[in-house]
């Protein structure tokens, strides 16, 4: 797992300096089939991802017409956002990710989520804990370095999650453009609960960072994602002890499903009673 968590990280951090290079420049922006913006950023990703990920198979946004009965075979594959928040690399406030998750029989068991423009890198895999590394500096990363090597130097930057944080309020993570009357409604009934609510917002898979991270207690989806929207970001979250939950069921989320649509989901910390 080790060695695997270190060819995903890697590999996020190449695809986070390409998106980058695409980012400080004018670039075009298309439309696909689903209405949902598309850029050439997305595409480079996606290559990079695609070339440097060993042994399983990738299923990635940018790659999704894979036939359900080829990769319901699956026991272990790759699933990726190239450029999860394209709409916020569009709108330019660094708020975009890069999403490299391994599941396994339908459950995500190594994540990592990169946000290139902040250079922060949040990773964590089943058995080893989740942690982050803010405004990395990631000179040391050469094309011959060694795991090992790798290990070492990203080791003395990583702090493990989620970071202790004590206060009054309720934290509650809140969609930046999927904020609707049914979310309205949940943030009340927790106000109602627990007292007084502070509600941030970000974008992207970096929502679902913050709880893992400490800096929020709960974020509700009560909107429509993706499988590769969620699933490096579960994989941290879950790693830091917290969990993602179907908002009905209150059943881990599945993966590889026919239909690649999450169901409506909660995520909260481990100490957070819901």
């Amino acid at each position: 797992m080790r060695d695997l968590l270190f060819t995903a990280i890697t590999t996020a951090l190449k695809s986070g300096e390409a998106i980058l290079s695409v980012y400080k420049r004018d670039f075009s922006v298309e439309e696909k089939a689903d209405r949902s913006p598309l850029t050439e950023a997305d595409r480079i990703s996606h290559r990079i991802i695609v070339s440097h990920l060993p042994d399983y198979p990738v299923l990635s946004e940018e790659g999704k017409e894979i036939p359900y009965e080829r990769r319901r075979m699956w026991e272990r594959f790759w699933l990726v956002d190239p450029l999860d928040g394209t709409k916020e690399f569009i709108k330019k406030n660094g708020e975009f990710t890069v999403n490299i998750a391994l599941v396994e029989r339908g459950r995500p068991v190594l994540g990592v989520v990169y946000a290139p423009v902040v250079r922060t890198l949040y990773y964590g895999a089943e058995g080893m804990g989740a942690f982050k590394v803010e405004k990395g500096n990631f000179s040391f990363l050469e094309e011959t370095i060694s795991p090992q090597e790798f290990w070492n130097e990203i080791e003395k930057l990583a702090v493990r999650l989620p970071v202790e944080e004590k206060r009054e309020e309720v934290v509650v993570v809140a969609s930046r453009s999927h904020r609707n009357p049914e979310t309205e409604a949940f943030i009340k009934r927790i106000e109602e609960r627990f007292g007084t609510v502070k509600t941030v917002s970000r974008g992207s898979s970096l929502k679902l960072c913050l709880v893992a991270e400490g800096k929020a207690d709960i974020y509700p989806r009560i909107a429509p994602t993706m499988e590769w929207d969620t699933a490096a970001g579960q994989a941290v979250v879950e790693a830091s002890g917290g969990r993602v939950v179907d908002y009905e069921r209150g059943e881990p989320l599945v993966y590889n499903k026919r239909n690649l649509l999450n169901p409506y989901f909660i995520v909260f910390r481990k100490d957070f009673n819901l």
